[in-house]
């Protein structure tokens, strides 16, 4: 997959909890080009879903860079002494979570609107008209008129996907997008990821779908213990994995 310039730049990101006795992420550092699918793996508690909330904000760093579009979001203000305004750096990043987060007193079309409309200022006909767009595009046009109770899980997540995307995003992060899942809706919701992936869609996704990190990811990080242990291509990570960690974290999930 074709990338070109750096969209997101990490620099030694350090989350600690306990006055440092936990080490949620120590010292991460990578980049992240435009285009790129980056997929994060490793065991449970090895900072992966931390790491990946950092990038927005929704987890404060404890120390470190992250520079997004150029601007380091970690600061007050820019250069220029300007105060930097992390709500609309947050709109250029979609954000899916492993538990969809849908307004349960909304029907999914307003669900699909919301953000568009009161964020972006976008008229409401036209954030309608692209709602409608989004969700022929995932197989539910005939359920905008539900309400997320209504739906299946994969049908939830699939809309959490094109609600996401509805704001015109950047970059999309996918927080453990299938965990939720029954395992037959799996399939339905990494088939939307993939397409989105073979658009040229900026993505970080942290997963336990290995399939998908081979298949889909033109970058792999593998991490453990708050730390980036090894990256590389899909091939290098997983036909010729180095660390002795990542080799034993392989051993148990292939």
């Amino acid at each position: 997959m074709a990338t070109s310039g750096k969209l997101i730049q990490v620099k030694d990101l350090r989350k600690h909890y306990n006055k440092g006795a936990i080490k949620a992420l120590d010292g991460v550092s990578l980049d992240i080009n435009r285009g790129d699918v980056m997929v994060v793996i490793g065991p449970s508690g090895s900072g992966k879903s931390t790491f990946l909330r950092s990038l927005n904000l929704l987890e404060q760093p404890t120390s470190g860079s992250i520079f997004f579009d150029g601007v380091d979001i970690t600061k007050k203000k820019d250069e220029n002494g300007k105060k930097i305004d992390i709500d609309l750096h947050r709109q250029k990043m979609g954000m899916v979570f492993q538990h969809f987060n849908l307004f349960p007193h909304m029907t999914i079309l307003q669900n699909m609107t919301i953000a568009p409309v009161q964020v972006k200022k976008l008229p409401e006909e036209q954030a309608k008209a692209k709602a409608m767009e989004l969700l022929a595009r995932v197989g539910l046009a005939d359920r905008a008129d539900a309400y997320p109770i209504q739906l299946s899980g994969g049908q939830k997540q699939r809309v959490a996907i094109v609600r996401a995307l509805a704001m015109e995003p950047e970059v999309m992060l996918f927080d453990e997008p299938t965990s939720a899942l029954d395992p037959e809706m799996v399939g339905e919701v990494l088939d939307v990821m993939k397409e989105l992936a073979q658009e040229g869609m900026t993505m970080a996704v942290v997963t336990h779908e290995m399939g998908f990190a081979r298949e889909v990811g033109n970058r792999v990080l593998f991490m453990a213990d708050g730390r980036l242990l090894e990256e590389g291509s899909p091939e290098e990570i997983f036909k010729y994995p180095q660390h002795p960690r990542l080799k034993d974290f392989l051993s148990k999930v292939l």
